[in-house]
């Protein structure tokens, strides 16, 4: 059978791994810490690929029909 990459699919959004430094910008624009973003966990299908570790930030770009695109935050965590 094959592997399907569900990343690939039109209803997934893209998910990026932010780096340590936009990390950090992100929380300081939101004056937050990572404990208050929701949480995604490490072995969602669409993360896979992204190299992702605990307490990692993840951007999710949506497609919106009013706004264009709109982002959301994500924190990962392991169970």
């Amino acid at each position: 059978m094959a592997k399907v990459d569900v990343r690939k699919h039109v209803l997934v959004p893209k998910h990026v791994k932010l780096s340590e430094k936009e990390k950090e910008e992100v929380l300081k624009a939101y004056s937050a810490t990572i404990e208050n973003f929701p949480r995604i966990l490490k072995k969602d299908p669409a993360l896979e690929g992204l190299n992702v570790k605990y307490g990692d930030l993840i951007r999710i770009e949506r497609k919106s029909p009013t706004a264009g695109k709109t982002v959301f935050y994500r924190t990962v965590v392991l169970s």
